[in-house]
């Protein structure tokens, strides 16, 4: 391990590269969902189809950032950095000159790639750059510029599309995606890891794809097919597949995408799924709020007013942050974990009994407590993942809570998402209106979100004695970064 006290600090070229793209990737994540109604009426592609604009970044990210790291290791990490700049720019022009809902959906896979890319190899660089307390503080800002756009997204989608159109979004990321080129081609070095293995576990990478795709096609279409209908079951079937030959592959794999022996850390394996549960709640809870809030039978927000409406939850996310790895420190990870899923499951309940007649002050503080708790829950959580293992497991650990956030995400937003749908349709079918309908279809969706959260509390078994170490700014830094990305906190090798 890096003795804290020989400290070097990061270059100010490579802090400037690493931090912009990765608060502009955070951004345009969350941003996205609050486009859709916009793009939706724009090019006339329904929500339901666009749902993949969503579910497909996060598959794509799940299946390459633990891929994309490994690839900066073997073949440079200044070099696929830029790659991945190159790839997000690329896909932001495809989708702002995107004529309908398949475009869309396409540069928002490839996004998935270049996004999760810049995360992992911008990490990277900070990290070999810097070494002791200067790592440890380039992390820290980093983190901060990931938290800062993560919540900053819904906000700056809505004023966008007021001003600009939705394309307008993607042309300004694009723009500065290309202003980071020249800076990290004049100043990042270029660097690799000598000691890792050539190898790239491309068998691994295809199989989360083949077992990721049909799981969430069957959960986003399963309702329109029939639970147990043909196309149903042969996605589920084709899923279980192709998980057993992930486990396979990877017991064989010279470098494998997840080394399997650390799924036997029960701390580790706790916080992953914590981490999977409180990204599936999230991204679902923002995901069915954004379209309920700007349909017309409903409050028929402008994007702008629907961002702002978002604006409660990501204030209490950041007013709390300061608190959670002090309150994780006095109590146990385990019990900041479980409070803040129990927290979450409290305000997703309250929506359960969500009708046509609420206001949206009545979702206020359903917001914040779901907020509050998911914040709770997920700081302890991502700092538990890489602070249970060995120093030369950091690096595996972190991929493999990152890889969990993209997947939760994915699978919540697509299982949510039909569920609401089934829900509203069988309501209008029985002559409810359209608001009773939709109403009903967000009550439905709440007890998935709800049942999500009652399970994370019960991660408090598996995550045994854990307790949190001494606070430092890192740690504040992590746990306001936790909903995008799994920082390590202490510096690495």
């Amino acid at each position: 391990m890096t003795d804290i006290r020989e400290s070097k600090a990061a270059g100010l070229g490579v802090l400037l590269a690493a931090c912009v793209s990765a608060l502009v990737v955070n951004a345009n994540t969350s941003a996205v969902t609050i486009l859709l109604p916009a793009i939706s009426e724009d090019l006339g592609a329904s929500l339901d189809v666009l749902q993949w604009a969503v579910t497909g970044y996060m598959l794509v990210g799940a299946a390459v950032i633990v891929t994309s790291g490994a690839l900066g290791d073997v073949f440079g990490r200044r070099k696929v950095f830029l790659l991945g700049l190159i790839l997000f720019i690329a896909s932001c022009v495809l989708i702002a000159l995107a004529g309908n809902g398949a475009g869309v959906i396409a540069g928002r896979m490839i996004q998935g790639a270049a996004g999760s890319t810049i995360l992992a190899c911008g990490m990277s660089l900070l990290s070999v750059d810097a070494s002791g307390a200067g790592q440890m503080k380039a992390i820290t800002l980093w983190g901060a510029a990931s938290a800062v756009g993560a919540a900053a997204g819904p906000l700056i989608g809505g004023v966008l599309v007021d001003v600009t159109g939705w394309q307008g979004l993607f042309w300004i990321d694009a723009g500065i995606a290309a202003a980071c080129i020249p800076l990290t081609l004049m100043t990042v070095k270029e660097s690799m890891d000598p000691g890792r293995p050539r190898s790239i576990d491309v068998l691994g990478t295809v199989l989360v794809a083949v077992a990721l795709v049909p799981l969430v096609l069957a959960l986003s279409m399963g309702g329109d097919w029939g639970w147990l209908s043909l196309p149903t079951v042969g996605c589920l079937v084709v899923a279980a597949l192709g998980a057993w030959g992930f486990v396979v592959a990877e017991r064989r794999a010279t470098a494998p995408l997840v080394d399997l022996r650390l799924l036997r850390n029960r701390v580790l394996v706790g916080a992953t799924l914590a981490i999977l549960l409180v990204a599936g709640v999230i991204n679902a809870l923002m995901y069915l709020l954004s379209l309920y809030f700007q349909n017309p039978s409903t409050f028929g927000m402008t994007p702008l007013e629907a961002g702002l409406a978002t604006l409660p939850a990501a204030a209490a996310m950041i007013a709390v942050t300061p608190l959670i790895t002090p309150l994780a420190q006095r109590i146990g990870s385990r019990y900041a974990v479980a409070l803040g899923f129990g927290l979450a499951a409290a305000g997703s309940l309250v929506l359960v009994f969500v009708t046509d007649s609420w206001s949206y002050a009545a979702f206020v503080p359903s917001l914040i407590a779901m907020a509050v708790g998911l914040g709770l829950a997920n700081g302890p959580a991502s700092s538990a993942s890489t602070a249970a293992v060995s120093d030369a497991e950091v690096g595996q650990a972190a991929g493999i809570s990152n890889m969990a956030r993209y997947v939760g995400g994915a699978l919540a937003v697509a299982a949510a998402a039909t569920v609401s749908d089934s829900v509203a349709v069988a309501q209008w079918d029985a002559g409810a209106s359209d608001a009773a309908g939709l109403a009903a279809g967000l009550s439905g969706a709440s007890i998935l979100l709800t049942v999500m959260s009652g399970l994370g509390i019960g991660l408090l078994l598996l995550m045994g004695r854990h307790r949190a170490g001494r606070v430092e700014a890192v740690h504040r830094s992590a746990a306001a970064a936790a909903t995008s990305h799994t920082l390590p906190t202490r510096p690495l090798r």
